[in-house]
């Protein structure tokens, strides 16, 4: 899922590229892409980019009389700046957005559509799209915490509601409670001050380290290679990679269609995390901890 530095990254590079110009057409390649009916998209060519926004992961562009252009990337959809507007070739390349000086591409990998671009009219169309999370780095102390705790969640997944936090999903939740010290299957009712405030502060740091990151990775040009994963990240997508901060094994727990990554030894105090299906398949051969884990990969 492209997240908040993915996001901001994306709208500093079409800044100097597409505010105060013209959208000259809106083609798509792939008619599922687009969610809404009204308005259509011949209604927003001629219209000037007056600005951009982010809502929670939704890319936002203003154009004139009230009229917005909302993309969803999901996990697989990225963006490409082309010189000039040029054919949707392929089934990857889902639309286009026509300027004079050149053409906005979305494209998104793999076999499913989960994508979108909705067009809205009104400001009052666009709040529907907003889902009310705490903006994270704008967040005080006491705010990130009344938020965290507004429901009794685990870590993981109070940090990517988008109704407590905005923008925040899979991949930087594991950097941020790896950060933090904190295992993801903590319970929000169950944080001290002293956790809650080395989270606010992780949050923090997590996001504008990677804001900086892609950034410096995209330069002059237009953000590439936009995924999930970075080579430099601490936990995320680590699972059997030594931590960077103790050496010992990621692990990481599966659940539904997602996952958590975390390092036992700095955020679990060296327990290993059920994972849920395959600790009742192996109910009390599930080891409690690295070690364990480690003897048990031994003797297979």
């Amino acid at each position: 899922m492209r997240e908040l530095p993915d996001i901001v990254v994306y709208l500093e590079a079409l800044e100097g590229r597409v505010v105060g110009q013209r959208l000259q057409a809106i083609r798509l390649g792939n008619p599922f892409l687009l969610r809404t009916v009204r308005p259509t998209p011949a209604e927003f060519a001629g219209r000037r980019v007056l600005g951009l926004r982010r809502l929670g992961k939704r890319i936002v562009l203003e154009c004139e009389g009230e009229r917005f252009i909302v993309l969803h990337l999901m996990i697989a959809g990225r963006l490409h700046w082309r010189r000039a507007a040029a054919p949707l070739r392929g089934k990857n390349a889902l639309a286009a957005f026509d300027f004079a000086d050149g053409a906005l591409i979305l494209t998104e990998a793999g076999s499913q559509r989960r994508a979108s671009l909705h067009l809205v009219a009104g400001e009052a169309g666009l709040r529907e799209h907003d889902r009310g999370g705490l903006e994270p780095l704008e967040a005080t102390r006491s705010d990130f915490r009344a938020a965290l705790t507004r429901e009794n969640h685990t870590l993981k997944r109070a940090l990517t509601d988008p109704r407590l936090f905005s923008g925040i999903g899979n991949a930087y939740s594991d950097e941020i409670l790896h950060r933090a010290r904190l295992s993801p299957l903590k319970w929000t009712s169950r944080l001290t001050d002293e956790e809650s405030a080395a989270l606010h502060a992780a949050t923090g740091e997590v996001l504008r380290e990677w804001i900086q990151r892609l950034r410096t990775a995209a330069g002059d040009g237009f953000p590439k290679r936009v995924t999930a994963f970075h080579p430099q990240m601490a936990v995320h997508g680590k699972f059997g990679r030594p931590c960077p901060a103790c050496g010992g094994s990621v692990a990481r727990i599966r659940y539904a269609a997602n996952e958590a990554n975390y390092c036992p030894a700095c955020q679990t105090g060296g327990k290993l995390l059920a994972d849920r299906a395959l600790s009742r398949l192996l109910k009390d051969d599930w080891p409690r901890t690295m070690q364990e884990l480690e003897e048990q990969r031994r003797r297979a």
